[in-house]
């Protein structure tokens, strides 16, 4: 289902959660079938490929209500306690209005502006600059942001950022994020749980001794060994295709997700500055050491990509940048280490501090050049295009 604006896009990722959640049991059900390969050749070593194919479809047929169970079960933990796992995962901590009065209050001003309920604010510890959402239901809906963010970015910047979570959870790619996380987490498990057990056994597949001693025909005898080899490749083959699935359905996640929560933070904040001067502080700053790929998919930017940029589950800063400044009036200061490293003074300003923050003298509208240029119409994002 292509989304094509904001209500497809929310349609279009409710049924797409679904698909993920059947997929899930399918996905499951090739594992298990793999499986079912693998103890049939164990418990009979000498047989032909036929009678390994056909015993193990009777051995999924028996395993079925067993698999969706313990599928169900997964789910039902992964929907209770995600965001629990995810914490355990990142170090992050919910922080009150107390603890931190600026980030509370700015989400909060969001939040009251468009009827948005509060989601939990959290903080993780570290000099990356990132924030990522999460959560299933309006219960659990939280919004994480780092400490080197908060250090480094200004609050109409963090202002920007919090607003880009808050579309990503009006819009439901956080839930979406979050199942295709359960799927990939569930059949890399049993896929690394089939390859322990493949390649850390020592059979011998041509004896025929010990193992089951069922009264087959002599066809299914016949195997020499060789039958037990094929079935063995077919079940690795179906385990590396159903964990290579997994991984592909979060890959292929639309990428339009971030450009449509970098036009809600404009829709809800009216400054695409603000936004585009956000990104390119977080360009090249955001990777969480010792995080899960599974959190980084669901960050502001996400700087790990598959090869050939086949996989990447976000699109580059650079087109973000130029979408904000084509349909949302926004300037683009340039990348901040090519500010820095080329020492280039915009005209009338000078070079952004260590922060990135602009030079309290400067601003667009009094000094054109890299960090500001005449106002540009009014963007289909809505709102003004910069705070005076």
């Amino acid at each position: 289902m292509a989304a094509y604006g904001l209500y497809t896009h929310i349609a279009s990722n409710k049924t797409r959660s679904i698909l993920l959640l059947v997929g899930l049991f399918l996905l499951i059900y090739v594992m298990v079938y793999a499986g079912a390969l693998i103890a049939e050749i164990f418990l009979s070593p000498d047989r032909t490929v036929d009678y390994y194919l056909r015993a193990a479809w009777v051995d999924l047929y028996k395993a079925l209500p067993i698999a969706t169970i313990v599928s169900a079960i997964w789910i039902v933990i992964a929907y209770f306690f995600n965001q629990a796992i995810i914490d355990a995962v990142t170090g992050g901590h919910t922080v009150t209005r107390k603890e931190q009065p600026r980030l509370y209050n700015l989400l909060e001003n969001l939040c009251i502006s468009r009827g948005i309920p509060m989601p939990r604010l959290k903080i993780m510890e570290t000099d990356a600059l990132n924030a990522f959402a999460s959560g299933l239901n309006p219960r659990q809906y939280s919004i994480t942001v780092t400490s080197g963010l908060l250090k480094n970015l200004d609050d109409q910047e963090v202002e920007a950022v919090l607003g880009h979570e808050l579309t990503h959870i009006r819009n439901g790619d956080v839930q979406l994020m979050v199942v295709a996380v359960i799927i990939a987490g569930v059949v890399g498990f049993f896929a690394e749980l089939v390859f322990r057990m493949v390649f850390n056994s020592r059979w011998s597949f041509g004896g025929g001794s010990g193992g089951r001693s069922s009264s087959s025909s002599d066809g299914d005898r016949k195997g020499g060994g060789g039958g037990a080899i094929v079935a063995i490749l077919i079940a690795v083959v179906l385990i590396a295709l159903a964990w290579f699935l997994s991984l592909v359905v979060r890959f292929a996640l639309s990428r339009s997700r971030e450009f449509l929560a970098d036009a809600g933070s404009v829709e809800l904040t009216k400054n695409p500055d603000a936004m585009i001067s956000a990104l390119r502080k977080i360009e090249n700053r955001g990777e969480l050491e010792g995080v899960t790929s599974s959190v980084m998919e669901m960050c502001v930017d996400n700087p790990r990509e598959g090869f050939a940029d086949l996989f990447a589950t976000h699109p580059s800063v650079d087109s973000r940048v130029r979408a904000l400044v084509k349909f949302a009036g926004g300037h683009d200061p340039g990348r901040l280490a090519d500010l820095q490293n080329a020492q280039i003074t915009p005209a009338g300003g000078s070079v952004p501090d260590a922060g990135g923050a602009m030079p309290t003298d400067a601003s667009p509208a009094s000094h054109p050049g890299p960090w500001g240029s005449p106002a540009a119409p009014a963007s289909p994002f809505g709102g003004p295009t910069l705070r005076q």
